[in-house]
């Protein structure tokens, strides 16, 4: 079976969205599938036709010129229709079985055009709602026209694809209450590579901090729904309780600058370090200096709708998890099973929550065991990428091939 995938953006980036892309690939091809992927105008960093990253090609989409004065949704129809045009072409050369569109929404509906064209099967996979992502960064307003607008696309785009696939029951729930037909939709959660990511010793933390005494962290992206300022809240009382405790902020983004200065102004610029974006080839390092991750994300759609990959990867690195109570989170952690919760928001809860793990080192080796069996349980790459064979059964029946309209 030969897997066409239409992506927002690719390696060299790095970001969860990519993690998953290469994981996805990487079983899929394990699986004796034959995979290919197109990115989308958005992509970065792309230069000529195509290009082949750590063994995987990614056939690039041109942008076309651009103009400051054209209106935003003009300037989404326009890399739609170019998206539109590479993909037909690759489409006709390669001949794939199945077309499997990765959000946001105008990869679906441009997977969609080409595949009534072609008479191919489409799969749709969800890993956040386009409105809801764009609320979230501060690009579309909830309750504008134009967030209306997306919901709608998004809408009768599930309705028309031949099989969808969410990450995770939030995001399935809220299509089901749209209407969207249950036997179309499969849950292919985020998962963590138990190879790549393994426990350390107890002994074998690293030297990149000079550390008195636990650190507490957290690695990703630094957008303003992840809550970090509440972490820094945290920290500033934390250390005048256990002046020991080290804190390492590793990632960046559009916050970053603003929580560097609220660092400066908290005084914790002795005790909190930001070493900036880490290759993720070496994350496992700073993994290594984290004795208890933190996810403070605030209360939204995005957060509760969306299960992150993070945490995921701390736990199968056998690690001490504290996360806020929001519903993406609640869907990952079970408190006391495989992590800890916190109410979100709520910085009291966030600090007692902390000194109550902090005194409690004794317990962690037990805590990241319990971690690292859920993942390894119910959360492989393997377990999780095998369900796409029933999605792409769904998507190729005769029954369902070329019905495109509403159900």
């Amino acid at each position: 079976m030969r897997i066409l995938h239409i992506l927002d953006h690719s390696p060299p980036v790095q970001s969860g969205y990519v993690y998953r892309t290469l994981a996805i690939l990487r079983e899929q091809v394990a699986a004796g599938w034959q995979v290919l992927s197109l990115t989308t105008p958005k992509q970065p960093t792309a230069t000529g036709a195509s290009e082949v990253i750590d063994g995987w090609e990614f056939v690039r989409t041109p942008s076309g010129p651009k103009s400051r004065w054209m209106p935003q949704i003009a300037s989404e129809y326009a890399m739609v229709r170019a998206t539109i045009a590479r993909l037909e072409e690759i489409a006709r050369q390669w001949r794939p079985s199945v077309l499997h569109a990765h959000s946001p929404v105008p990869n679906a509906w441009a997977a969609l055009s080409v595949g009534r064209r072609l008479r191919l099967p489409v799969v749709y996979e969800i890993r956040a709602f386009w409105e809801d992502a764009a609320s979230s960064h501060g690009t579309m307003t909830p309750g504008s026209p134009r967030y209306a607008l997306a919901w709608h696309l998004e809408t009768r785009a599930v309705r028309r694809a031949d099989a969808v696939v969410t990450i995770s029951r939030g995001l399935y729930d809220d299509l089901r209450r749209r209407g969207v037909c249950q036997d179309d939709m499969f849950i292919v959660p985020n998962a963590a590579d138990v190879a790549g990511f393994v426990p350390d010793p107890p002994t074998s933390r690293g030297t990149n901090l000079d550390a008195p005494g636990p650190v507490v962290g957290f690695i990703g992206s630094f957008y303003s729904y992840e809550g970090l300022d509440l972490l820094v809240q945290a920290a500033r009382d934390l250390v005048q309780l256990r002046p020991e405790v080290r804190f390492l902020l590793v990632g960046g983004g559009p916050e970053e600058a603003r929580l560097r200065d609220l660092c400066r102004a908290s005084g914790l610029n002795s005790c909190m370090s930001f070493p900036g974006w880490v290759p993720h080839d070496r994350i496992d390092d700073w993994y290594r200096q984290i004795d208890i991750l933190v996810y403070p994300r605030i209360h939204n759609r995005l957060t509760e709708l969306v299960t992150p990959l993070k945490p995921l990867e701390a736990m199968a690195k056998g690690k001490v998890i504290l996360a806020s109570d929001v519903g993406g989170h609640r869907e990952l952690i079970e408190e006391g099973r495989n992590g800890f919760l916190f109410k979100s928001g709520d910085a009291t809860d966030l600090l007692q929550r902390l000194i109550a793990l902090v005194d409690a080192a004794a317990t962690w080796p037990q805590a990241g065991a319990r971690a690292r069996g859920f993942v390894e349980e119910e959360r492989t790459w393997k377990a999780a990428a095998a369900i796409y064979a029933k999605v792409y059964d769904r998507a190729r029946s005769r029954e369902r091939r070329f019905e495109r309209r509403d159900h």
